[in-house]
């Protein structure tokens, strides 16, 4: 079957596709875990790259702010946020790609009439100052953040946001995630999920293949190393199950 065939498979089935942002659109997971460091490390607060990535991977700066908090720092969070975002943003601006393959996806993703969005743990402000600097902020028409619910990631309220607003019905959506709790919210959402492995941040074998057997017993329907294998593996996604 041609890989148009592979889309229109699906079509009946599958009427929105949710894209993470960070390690799925971008690879900025690096440069966000850099920054973060940095930053952290001028707290009094030096954790590795590896403990950062465990700890905060898919979640959004609220967590950061618990994490200071119980470590008697929380007073210090608007200067550290402050600081952090002046580091982070400079190097999307001059650093930031976006992930490969992801234009040809959005170009298949178009040409079969499935629709998609952005769903985020990221704030508003660094999801616009991200998708300017990879020039994609075109593509995408519908993006929504973590701001906007009151719960985030492994909850599901972003992606059944993002569902109720464009107007679908949880499974009928299809998330792509890379981190544990982003697969997480999707199960508990009832949407069939995607993991992603394309990442820098996930480029070491080991952890890697690590990775990627976490992504599926948190729910994975199955994993990914790069955009262009999602048409090869989309028969094989699974029923999801309903929403909890």
């Amino acid at each position: 079957m041609t890989e148009e065939g592979h889309i229109e498979y699906l079509r009946p089935e599958v009427a929105l596709v949710i894209f993470d942002f960070d390690g799925v659109v971008a690879d900025s997971e690096m440069i966000s875990l850099g920054t973060l460091q940095a930053s952290l490390c001028d707290l009094g607060i030096d954790m590795s790259l590896e403990a950062l990535q465990a700890r905060f991977l898919g979640t959004s700066v609220r967590t950061i702010a618990t994490f200071l908090e119980d470590n008697g720092r929380g007073d210090s969070f608007e200067a550290f946020r402050r600081d952090w975002e002046a580091r982070l943003f400079t190097q999307f601006r001059s650093a930031l790609r976006p992930m490969s393959g992801i234009e040809s996806l959005l170009d298949d993703l178009d040409d079969a009439g499935i629709a998609y969005c952005i769903a985020s743990s990221s704030s508003f402000e660094r999801l616009g100052v991200a998708l300017s600097a990879i020039g994609l902020e075109q593509r995408f028409n519908h993006v929504f953040s973590a701001e906007l619910v009151s719960r985030g990631k492994p909850a599901p309220d972003l992606f059944l946001h993002a569902a109720e607003k464009l107007a679908t019905r949880p499974e009928e959506c299809v998330v792509i995630e890379d981190s544990p709790v982003g697969i997480a919210a999707a199960e508990a959402a009832g949407m069939r999920a995607i993991g992603f492995l394309g990442g820098d941040h996930l480029a070491r074998p080991m952890l890697h293949n690590a990775h990627a057997e976490l992504l599926k017993t948190k729910g994975a329907s199955c994993v990914v190393r790069s955009h262009t294998q999602i048409r090869l593996t989309r028969r094989q996604l699974g029923r999801a199950s309903r929403p909890r």
